[in-house]
């Protein structure tokens, strides 16, 4: 019986082509072989970005969980597993995508010719409906509209089923949460034209959005334009933000209020202004 083999120069040529991709997805070589055995000694940057070590985790901390639990624990490992297929497709998009950054689901990214896109390292983007308490029921979209747009997520950054579109200018600052729904807008997309028609504007009437570092954001919460956000600051629930938020203290309401943080002799009263 006569074996069919692939030509040993053809494997080879193969070799630097899938390692280029490799390396596009993000991952990084720990072998010392050359050729095709090296290839089964790649991982992703960052440890916590392959699926083996992912599900290994999960084995890990599902002692205490019903066999049901278990079932969606693996699941959704199972889901960031296709993290890599969403990295390099935001990547050939023009964004620039951090080290053991992670997407489960497909997020909706665009950005602008001559606009800077940028997701830090550790950063968790959640599309995928069943991989969140609260059940995402959209993917997260990321756009910078205009040429000169930026948009920028610190490290370790959390968002699900969030939305950020930049005409101007928004930053997000390390280890920062957006809730199920959040969004985050520094324009108002439209002004009036005519007597009673409406023309798109992305670029004029924005202003910078800052959102500092461990800020909490609440699910349905909205941030308009112009606000600055401090660090630890927390966004409430379905908080419409239309003015600056000191460091610490907490917004809610729509309009939203802004209350100093809660002291032990009792509630706060909200800041005037």
């Amino acid at each position: 019986m006569v074996r069919s083999r692939v030509p040993t120069r053809g494997r080879r040529a193969a070799v630097p082509r899938a390692c280029g991709l490799l390396r596009l997805c993000g991952f990084r070589c720990v072998s010392t072989n050359k050729y095709p055995r090296g290839i089964n000694r790649w991982s992703a940057r960052g440890a916590e970005g392959t699926l083996g070590s992912e599900l290994r985790q999960r084995f890990q901390n599902m002692t205490h969980l019903s066999p049901t639990q278990r079932v969606g624990r693996l699941l959704h490992a199972l889901r960031g597993s296709a993290s890599l297929v969403w990295v390099w497709e935001a990547r050939l998009k023009g964004a620039q995508v951090g080290r053991s950054a992670r997407f489960f689901g497909r997020p909706i990214i665009s950005a602008a010719a001559r606009s800077h896109l940028a997701i830090g390292p550790g950063v968790v983007l959640v599309s995928a409906a069943r991989s969140t308490t609260l059940g995402a029921f959209q993917p997260c979209v990321l756009r910078t509209l205009e040429p000169g747009a930026r948009l920028l997520l610190g490290r370790n950054v959390g968002l699900s089923s969030t939305v950020l579109c930049a005409g101007l200018s928004i930053e997000v600052g390390e280890g920062t949460l957006f809730g199920a729904g959040a969004m985050v807008l520094d324009n108002d997309f439209h002004v009036p034209e005519g007597e009673f028609g409406w023309r798109d504007e992305c670029r004029a009437n924005a202003r910078p959005i800052r959102i500092g570092r461990g800020v909490f954001i609440g699910a349905r919460a909205i941030i308009l334009k112009g606000v600055t956000i401090g660090d630890r600051a927390i966004v409430g629930a379905g908080a419409v933000v239309t003015k600056d938020v000191p460091a610490g203290f907490v917004a809610a309401g729509n309009p939203a209020k802004v209350y100093p943080p809660r002291s032990p002799a009792g509630p706060s009263e909200p800041t005037t202004g």
